[in-house]
Protein backbone atom coordinates (compact mmCIF):
# COMPACT_ATOMS: atom_id res chain seq x y z
CA UNK A 1 0.00 0.00 0.00
CA UNK A 2 1.31 3.90 -0.86
CA UNK A 3 2.88 5.49 1.82
CA UNK A 4 3.83 8.79 2.76
CA UNK A 5 6.44 10.24 4.94
CA UNK A 6 5.67 11.15 8.52
CA UNK A 7 5.84 14.58 8.58
CA UNK A 8 7.79 16.20 11.25
CA UNK A 9 5.82 19.00 12.84
CA UNK A 10 2.09 18.37 13.42
CA UNK A 11 -0.32 18.79 9.83
CA UNK A 12 -4.34 19.32 10.38
CA UNK A 13 -6.60 16.94 9.08
CA UNK A 14 -10.00 17.40 7.38
CA UNK A 15 -13.29 15.18 8.39
CA UNK A 16 -16.33 14.52 6.14
CA UNK A 17 -19.67 12.89 6.30
CA UNK A 18 -20.57 12.05 3.18
CA UNK A 19 -24.17 10.17 1.42
CA UNK A 20 -27.15 9.19 3.79
CA UNK A 21 -26.63 9.41 7.17
CA UNK A 22 -27.04 5.97 9.70
CA UNK A 23 -27.40 5.68 13.27
CA UNK A 24 -23.98 5.60 13.93
CA UNK A 25 -22.34 7.88 11.57
CA UNK A 26 -21.03 9.91 14.28
CA UNK A 27 -19.86 6.91 16.39
CA UNK A 28 -16.96 6.68 13.34
CA UNK A 29 -16.88 10.53 14.22
CA UNK A 30 -15.86 10.34 17.82
CA UNK A 31 -13.48 7.94 16.89
CA UNK A 32 -11.69 9.71 15.20
CA UNK A 33 -11.75 12.95 16.59
CA UNK A 34 -10.49 11.49 19.94
CA UNK A 35 -7.76 9.51 18.19
CA UNK A 36 -6.55 12.39 16.65
CA UNK A 37 -6.77 14.24 19.80
CA UNK A 38 -4.76 11.47 21.17
CA UNK A 39 -2.05 12.65 18.30
CA UNK A 40 -0.78 15.42 18.45
CA UNK A 41 2.44 14.76 17.78
CA UNK A 42 1.20 14.22 14.40
CA UNK A 43 -1.98 15.83 13.70
CA UNK A 44 -2.78 19.67 14.53
CA UNK A 45 -6.45 20.60 14.50
CA UNK A 46 -8.98 18.91 13.02
CA UNK A 47 -11.59 20.26 10.72
CA UNK A 48 -14.89 19.06 9.99
CA UNK A 49 -16.58 20.32 6.57
CA UNK A 50 -19.90 21.89 7.26
CA UNK A 51 -22.34 19.33 4.63
CA UNK A 52 -19.94 17.21 3.70
CA UNK A 53 -17.27 17.76 1.11
CA UNK A 54 -19.63 20.86 -0.13
CA UNK A 55 -17.94 22.56 3.48
CA UNK A 56 -14.64 22.08 1.68
CA UNK A 57 -15.44 23.14 -1.49
CA UNK A 58 -16.64 26.34 -0.18
CA UNK A 59 -14.20 27.12 2.61
CA UNK A 60 -16.94 26.40 5.39
CA UNK A 61 -14.88 24.53 8.06
CA UNK A 62 -15.54 23.58 11.48
CA UNK A 63 -13.39 23.57 14.36
CA UNK A 64 -14.07 20.49 16.32
CA UNK A 65 -11.18 21.48 18.79
CA UNK A 66 -13.94 23.95 19.85
CA UNK A 67 -16.01 20.72 21.30
CA UNK A 68 -15.55 19.60 25.00
CA UNK A 69 -14.94 15.69 25.19
CA UNK A 70 -17.73 15.06 26.85
CA UNK A 71 -19.64 16.18 24.20
CA UNK A 72 -17.76 14.66 21.95
CA UNK A 73 -18.02 11.37 23.94
CA UNK A 74 -21.87 11.33 23.04
CA UNK A 75 -21.53 11.67 20.09
CA UNK A 76 -21.21 7.74 20.09
CA UNK A 77 -24.64 7.47 20.50
CA UNK A 78 -26.24 10.22 18.78
CA UNK A 79 -27.79 9.46 15.45
CA UNK A 80 -27.28 11.55 12.03
CA UNK A 81 -24.53 13.81 10.78
CA UNK A 82 -23.40 15.84 13.60
CA UNK A 83 -21.31 18.11 11.10
CA UNK A 84 -23.73 17.55 8.16
CA UNK A 85 -23.63 15.32 5.28
CA UNK A 86 -24.43 16.22 1.32
CA UNK A 87 -25.23 14.02 -1.74
CA UNK A 88 -22.58 15.70 -3.47
CA UNK A 89 -20.65 13.82 -6.29
CA UNK A 90 -16.84 14.70 -7.76
CA UNK A 91 -16.60 13.27 -11.36
CA UNK A 92 -13.16 11.90 -12.83
CA UNK A 93 -10.38 14.62 -12.21
CA UNK A 94 -10.55 15.31 -15.99
CA UNK A 95 -14.09 16.26 -15.79
CA UNK A 96 -14.12 17.98 -12.58
CA UNK A 97 -10.10 19.58 -12.32
CA UNK A 98 -11.57 22.60 -10.95
CA UNK A 99 -13.09 21.42 -7.90
CA UNK A 100 -10.47 18.99 -7.13
CA UNK A 101 -7.86 22.04 -7.70
CA UNK A 102 -10.18 23.38 -5.10
CA UNK A 103 -9.66 21.40 -2.46
CA UNK A 104 -6.33 20.89 -2.64
CA UNK A 105 -6.18 25.09 -2.73
CA UNK A 106 -8.27 25.15 0.66
CA UNK A 107 -6.09 22.24 2.04
CA UNK A 108 -3.18 24.54 1.47
CA UNK A 109 -4.64 27.30 2.98
CA UNK A 110 -5.11 25.51 6.34
CA UNK A 111 -2.15 23.01 6.06
CA UNK A 112 -4.26 20.09 5.67
CA UNK A 113 -2.38 17.00 5.46
CA UNK A 114 -5.12 14.38 6.22
CA UNK A 115 -8.41 13.73 4.57
CA UNK A 116 -11.02 11.58 6.65
CA UNK A 117 -13.79 10.94 4.34
CA UNK A 118 -16.75 8.97 6.05
CA UNK A 119 -19.08 7.76 3.35
CA UNK A 120 -19.96 4.86 0.57
CA UNK A 121 -18.89 3.90 -3.10
CA UNK A 122 -18.81 6.67 -4.44
CA UNK A 123 -17.33 8.76 -1.31
CA UNK A 124 -14.64 5.59 -1.58
CA UNK A 125 -13.62 7.14 -5.79
CA UNK A 126 -13.43 10.69 -4.42
CA UNK A 127 -10.92 10.19 -1.47
CA UNK A 128 -8.48 7.87 -4.04
CA UNK A 129 -8.66 10.88 -6.54
CA UNK A 130 -7.95 13.48 -4.19
CA UNK A 131 -4.91 11.70 -3.54
CA UNK A 132 -3.81 11.63 -6.84
CA UNK A 133 -4.46 14.77 -7.83
CA UNK A 134 -2.39 16.11 -4.38
CA UNK A 135 0.52 14.33 -5.58
CA UNK A 136 0.21 15.62 -9.05
CA UNK A 137 -0.29 19.25 -7.76
CA UNK A 138 2.79 18.96 -5.58
CA UNK A 139 0.53 19.27 -2.07
CA UNK A 140 0.28 15.04 -1.07
CA UNK A 141 -2.28 14.56 1.01
CA UNK A 142 -2.76 11.44 3.22
CA UNK A 143 -6.23 10.30 2.27
CA UNK A 144 -7.77 7.70 3.99
CA UNK A 145 -11.60 6.71 4.19
CA UNK A 146 -14.22 5.49 6.76
CA UNK A 147 -16.34 3.13 5.68
CA UNK A 148 -20.05 4.12 6.07
CA UNK A 149 -23.39 2.49 4.67
CA UNK A 150 -26.83 1.16 5.82
CA UNK A 151 -26.76 -0.56 2.49
CA UNK A 152 -23.79 -2.95 3.19
CA UNK A 153 -22.51 -3.15 -0.86
CA UNK A 154 -18.71 -2.31 0.03
CA UNK A 155 -16.80 -5.69 -1.30
CA UNK A 156 -14.01 -6.62 0.86
CA UNK A 157 -15.30 -5.52 4.82
CA UNK A 158 -17.17 -8.26 6.32
CA UNK A 159 -20.09 -5.87 6.55
CA UNK A 160 -20.65 -1.98 6.70
CA UNK A 161 -20.75 0.38 9.45
CA UNK A 162 -24.56 1.36 9.54
CA UNK A 163 -25.94 -1.87 8.58
CA UNK A 164 -26.39 -3.73 11.83
CA UNK A 165 -28.53 -0.93 13.31
CA UNK A 166 -30.50 -0.29 10.35
CA UNK A 167 -30.44 -4.23 10.13
CA UNK A 168 -31.45 -4.80 13.74
CA UNK A 169 -34.16 -1.73 13.69
CA UNK A 170 -35.96 -3.86 10.16
CA UNK A 171 -36.31 -7.16 11.79
CA UNK A 172 -37.89 -5.50 15.09
CA UNK A 173 -40.22 -3.85 13.20
CA UNK A 174 -41.06 -6.64 10.76
CA UNK A 175 -41.55 -8.89 13.99
CA UNK A 176 -43.59 -6.53 15.86
CA UNK A 177 -45.96 -5.56 12.96
CA UNK A 178 -46.38 -9.22 11.98
CA UNK A 179 -47.70 -9.84 15.89
CA UNK A 180 -50.02 -6.54 14.79
CA UNK A 181 -51.71 -7.99 11.33
CA UNK A 182 -51.50 -11.81 12.85
CA UNK A 183 -54.45 -10.41 15.71
CA UNK A 184 -56.12 -8.56 12.99
CA UNK A 185 -56.59 -11.11 10.11
CA UNK A 186 -59.48 -12.81 10.46
CA UNK A 187 -61.70 -9.53 10.25
CA UNK A 188 -59.17 -7.22 9.13
CA UNK A 189 -55.89 -6.80 7.12
CA UNK A 190 -54.75 -10.09 5.42
CA UNK A 191 -51.20 -8.55 3.41
CA UNK A 192 -48.67 -5.67 5.04
CA UNK A 193 -45.92 -4.71 2.95
CA UNK A 194 -42.96 -2.69 4.20
CA UNK A 195 -40.30 -1.41 2.28
CA UNK A 196 -37.24 -0.64 3.47
CA UNK A 197 -33.72 0.93 1.77
CA UNK A 198 -31.59 -1.32 -1.02
CA UNK A 199 -31.18 -0.36 -4.19
CA UNK A 200 -28.84 -2.98 -5.94
CA UNK A 201 -28.70 -4.73 -2.91
CA UNK A 202 -30.82 -6.77 -0.77
CA UNK A 203 -29.02 -6.86 2.40
CA UNK A 204 -31.32 -4.52 4.36
CA UNK A 205 -34.57 -6.45 3.11
CA UNK A 206 -33.09 -9.98 4.07
CA UNK A 207 -32.10 -8.86 7.47
CA UNK A 208 -36.38 -8.79 7.85
CA UNK A 209 -36.11 -12.58 7.65
CA UNK A 210 -34.59 -12.41 11.14
CA UNK A 211 -37.89 -11.70 12.38
CA UNK A 212 -38.83 -15.41 12.19
CA UNK A 213 -37.68 -18.97 12.36
CA UNK A 214 -40.43 -21.13 11.85
CA UNK A 215 -42.29 -21.76 8.11
CA UNK A 216 -45.27 -19.97 8.90
CA UNK A 217 -43.43 -17.18 10.83
CA UNK A 218 -43.47 -13.26 9.23
CA UNK A 219 -41.84 -12.21 6.99
CA UNK A 220 -43.60 -14.38 4.60
CA UNK A 221 -41.95 -12.49 1.31
CA UNK A 222 -39.04 -11.21 0.96
CA UNK A 223 -38.42 -9.20 -2.64
CA UNK A 224 -34.76 -8.59 -3.59
CA UNK A 225 -33.11 -6.69 -5.75
CA UNK A 226 -31.30 -9.46 -7.05
CA UNK A 227 -34.08 -11.20 -8.09
CA UNK A 228 -36.16 -10.66 -10.39
CA UNK A 229 -40.23 -9.94 -9.72
CA UNK A 230 -42.40 -12.56 -11.14
CA UNK A 231 -45.79 -11.00 -10.95
CA UNK A 232 -47.84 -14.61 -10.93
CA UNK A 233 -45.40 -16.63 -8.77
CA UNK A 234 -45.70 -13.43 -6.41
CA UNK A 235 -49.07 -13.65 -6.34
CA UNK A 236 -49.24 -17.87 -5.88
CA UNK A 237 -47.10 -17.21 -2.84
CA UNK A 238 -49.17 -14.37 -1.44
CA UNK A 239 -52.66 -16.52 -1.20
CA UNK A 240 -50.57 -19.29 -0.14
CA UNK A 241 -49.41 -17.90 3.21
CA UNK A 242 -52.84 -16.33 3.63
CA UNK A 243 -54.51 -19.30 3.02
CA UNK A 244 -51.84 -21.42 5.67
CA UNK A 245 -50.80 -18.82 8.26
CA UNK A 246 -54.03 -17.03 7.85
CA UNK A 247 -51.89 -13.52 6.85
CA UNK A 248 -48.79 -12.57 5.11
CA UNK A 249 -46.23 -10.09 6.07
CA UNK A 250 -44.11 -8.70 2.74
CA UNK A 251 -40.83 -7.31 3.14
CA UNK A 252 -39.82 -5.27 -0.30
CA UNK A 253 -36.61 -3.47 -1.38
CA UNK A 254 -36.77 -0.17 -2.91
CA UNK A 255 -34.39 -1.47 -5.35
CA UNK A 256 -36.77 -4.21 -6.91
CA UNK A 257 -36.56 -4.42 -10.86
CA UNK A 258 -39.04 -6.51 -13.29
CA UNK A 259 -38.03 -8.80 -15.74
CA UNK A 260 -37.03 -5.65 -18.63
CA UNK A 261 -34.87 -4.49 -15.54
CA UNK A 262 -37.05 -1.56 -14.43
CA UNK A 263 -37.33 -0.60 -11.00
CA UNK A 264 -40.85 -0.99 -9.78
CA UNK A 265 -40.64 2.32 -7.58
CA UNK A 266 -39.21 4.24 -10.53
CA UNK A 267 -39.98 8.21 -10.01
CA UNK A 268 -38.83 8.95 -13.33
CA UNK A 269 -35.96 11.45 -11.45
CA UNK A 270 -32.00 10.88 -10.73
CA UNK A 271 -30.33 12.19 -7.84
CA UNK A 272 -26.93 13.93 -7.49
CA UNK A 273 -25.25 10.89 -7.58
CA UNK A 274 -26.82 10.28 -10.58
CA UNK A 275 -28.85 7.46 -8.83
CA UNK A 276 -32.42 6.91 -10.43
CA UNK A 277 -34.44 7.95 -7.62
CA UNK A 278 -36.46 5.06 -5.48
CA UNK A 279 -39.48 5.67 -4.20
CA UNK A 280 -43.20 3.81 -3.99
CA UNK A 281 -42.41 -0.32 -4.57
CA UNK A 282 -44.56 -0.92 -0.84
CA UNK A 283 -47.90 1.26 -3.04
CA UNK A 284 -47.17 -0.71 -6.14
CA UNK A 285 -46.72 -4.00 -4.61
CA UNK A 286 -50.10 -3.14 -2.61
CA UNK A 287 -51.83 -2.12 -6.13
CA UNK A 288 -50.58 -6.10 -7.42
CA UNK A 289 -52.39 -7.63 -4.37
CA UNK A 290 -55.57 -5.74 -4.60
CA UNK A 291 -55.62 -6.29 -8.35
CA UNK A 292 -54.59 -9.53 -8.55
CA UNK A 293 -56.23 -11.52 -5.18
CA UNK A 294 -58.56 -8.52 -3.59
CA UNK A 295 -56.72 -8.87 -0.09
CA UNK A 296 -57.43 -6.07 1.89
CA UNK A 297 -53.86 -5.11 2.65
CA UNK A 298 -51.62 -2.14 4.51
CA UNK A 299 -47.99 -0.92 3.72
CA UNK A 300 -45.49 1.18 5.13
CA UNK A 301 -42.05 3.28 3.70
CA UNK A 302 -39.91 2.56 6.85
CA UNK A 303 -37.42 5.48 4.93
CA UNK A 304 -35.30 7.46 7.52
CA UNK A 305 -37.17 5.93 10.28
CA UNK A 306 -34.87 3.03 9.56
CA UNK A 307 -31.25 4.38 9.12
CA UNK A 308 -32.15 7.17 12.14
CA UNK A 309 -33.24 4.53 15.06
CA UNK A 310 -30.30 4.93 17.12
CA UNK A 311 -32.03 4.07 20.58
CA UNK A 312 -32.46 -0.07 18.92
CA UNK A 313 -28.92 0.15 17.62
CA UNK A 314 -26.72 -2.65 17.24
CA UNK A 315 -24.35 -2.69 19.55
CA UNK A 316 -21.72 -4.85 17.56
CA UNK A 317 -22.61 -2.09 14.79
CA UNK A 318 -21.46 1.02 17.34
CA UNK A 319 -18.29 -0.76 18.29
CA UNK A 320 -17.20 -1.32 14.50
CA UNK A 321 -18.13 1.88 13.41
CA UNK A 322 -16.03 3.78 16.53
CA UNK A 323 -13.56 1.02 15.79
CA UNK A 324 -13.12 2.24 12.02
CA UNK A 325 -13.09 5.95 12.76
CA UNK A 326 -9.93 5.03 14.88
CA UNK A 327 -8.33 3.05 12.74
CA UNK A 328 -8.33 5.55 9.88
CA UNK A 329 -6.59 7.90 12.09
CA UNK A 330 -3.75 4.80 13.41
CA UNK A 331 -3.04 4.27 9.69
CA UNK A 332 -2.98 8.20 8.24
CA UNK A 333 -0.20 8.78 11.15
CA UNK A 334 1.98 5.85 9.77
CA UNK A 335 1.42 7.52 6.52
CA UNK A 336 -0.80 5.11 4.75
CA UNK A 337 -2.19 6.53 1.70
CA UNK A 338 -5.36 5.97 -0.19
CA UNK A 339 -6.32 3.43 2.49
CA UNK A 340 -9.78 2.62 4.60
CA UNK A 341 -10.17 0.27 7.48
CA UNK A 342 -12.46 -3.18 7.03
CA UNK A 343 -14.38 -5.80 9.28
CA UNK A 344 -12.82 -8.94 9.00
CA UNK A 345 -14.49 -11.87 10.41
CA UNK A 346 -12.58 -14.20 12.45
CA UNK A 347 -15.10 -16.65 13.37
CA UNK A 348 -18.95 -16.48 13.62
CA UNK A 349 -19.81 -18.29 16.65
CA UNK A 350 -19.00 -16.28 18.82
CA UNK A 351 -18.62 -13.44 16.54
CA UNK A 352 -15.22 -12.48 16.60
CA UNK A 353 -13.72 -9.39 14.31
CA UNK A 354 -10.75 -7.75 13.66
CA UNK A 355 -10.04 -4.16 11.50
CA UNK A 356 -7.49 -3.95 9.11
CA UNK A 357 -6.42 -1.72 6.25
CA UNK A 358 -7.15 -2.12 2.24
CA UNK A 359 -6.71 -0.39 -0.83
CA UNK A 360 -9.16 2.49 -1.25
CA UNK A 361 -9.24 1.76 -5.06
CA UNK A 362 -10.11 -1.82 -4.32
CA UNK A 363 -13.97 -1.09 -2.89
CA UNK A 364 -14.42 2.57 -4.95
CA UNK A 365 -17.38 2.08 -7.00
CA UNK A 366 -18.31 -1.49 -6.70
CA UNK A 367 -21.42 -3.20 -5.02
CA UNK A 368 -21.22 -5.85 -2.61
CA UNK A 369 -25.01 -7.77 -3.55
CA UNK A 370 -26.50 -10.69 -1.61
CA UNK A 371 -25.15 -14.25 -3.21
CA UNK A 372 -27.54 -16.31 -4.50
CA UNK A 373 -26.74 -18.50 -1.68
CA UNK A 374 -28.38 -16.64 1.53
CA UNK A 375 -32.12 -16.72 -0.19
CA UNK A 376 -34.02 -19.24 -0.73
CA UNK A 377 -34.66 -21.35 -3.66
CA UNK A 378 -38.15 -20.13 -3.92
CA UNK A 379 -36.69 -16.28 -4.02
CA UNK A 380 -38.66 -15.31 -1.40
CA UNK A 381 -36.54 -15.76 1.93
CA UNK A 382 -33.17 -16.18 3.81
CA UNK A 383 -31.11 -19.41 4.09
CA UNK A 384 -29.78 -20.57 6.81
CA UNK A 385 -25.79 -19.36 5.67
CA UNK A 386 -27.79 -15.91 5.70
CA UNK A 387 -28.94 -16.27 9.00
CA UNK A 388 -25.64 -17.04 10.40
CA UNK A 389 -23.96 -14.24 8.34
CA UNK A 390 -26.44 -11.41 10.04
CA UNK A 391 -27.38 -12.77 13.62
CA UNK A 392 -24.34 -11.30 15.11
CA UNK A 393 -24.22 -8.25 13.54
CA UNK A 394 -27.47 -7.42 15.31
CA UNK A 395 -26.38 -8.75 18.27
CA UNK A 396 -26.45 -6.70 21.67
CA UNK A 397 -27.99 -3.24 22.42
CA UNK A 398 -26.18 0.29 23.18
CA UNK A 399 -29.45 2.44 24.29
CA UNK A 400 -28.25 6.17 24.73
CA UNK A 401 -29.45 7.72 27.57
CA UNK A 402 -32.71 8.77 27.98
CA UNK A 403 -34.86 11.59 29.95
CA UNK A 404 -38.41 12.45 30.35
CA UNK A 405 -38.82 9.36 28.69
CA UNK A 406 -37.39 10.57 25.30
CA UNK A 407 -33.07 10.21 24.32
CA UNK A 408 -30.75 13.13 24.92
CA UNK A 409 -28.69 13.51 21.95
CA UNK A 410 -25.79 15.71 21.43
CA UNK A 411 -26.15 19.13 19.23
CA UNK A 412 -22.85 20.38 18.35
CA UNK A 413 -21.35 23.81 18.47
CA UNK A 414 -19.90 23.65 15.15
CA UNK A 415 -18.01 26.96 15.52
CA UNK A 416 -16.76 28.23 12.04
CA UNK A 417 -13.08 28.64 10.91
CA UNK A 418 -11.56 31.89 9.85
CA UNK A 419 -11.69 31.71 6.02
CA UNK A 420 -8.33 32.02 4.34
CA UNK A 421 -9.10 32.54 0.61
CA UNK A 422 -10.10 35.44 -0.90
CA UNK A 423 -12.26 33.51 -3.63
CA UNK A 424 -15.58 31.83 -3.20
CA UNK A 425 -16.58 28.70 -5.18
CA UNK A 426 -20.36 28.07 -5.75
CA UNK A 427 -21.29 24.35 -6.10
Amino acid sequence: MPKSKSPKTPRNAFYAQSGGVTAVINASAAGVIEACRKHKKHIGKLYAGRHGIVGALTEDLIDTGKESSEAIKALRHTPSGAFGSARYKLKGIDQDRAKYERLIEVFKAHDIGYFFYNGGNDSMDTAHKVSKIGAELGYPVVCVGVPKTVDNDLPITDCCPGFGSVAKYVAVSTREAALDVASMARTSTKVFILEVMGRHAGWIAAAAGLAGKGPKDAPHIILFPEITFDREKFLAKVKNSVETAGYCVVVVSEGVKDANGKFLADAGTQDAFGHTQLGGAAPEIARIVKEGLGYKYHWAVADYLQRAARHIASKTDVEQAYAVGKAAVEYAIKGQNAVLPVIVRKSSKPYRWEIRSAPIEAVANVEKKVPRHYVTADGFGITAACRRYLEPLIAGEDYPPFKNGLPEYVKLKNAPVRRKLKTNFKV
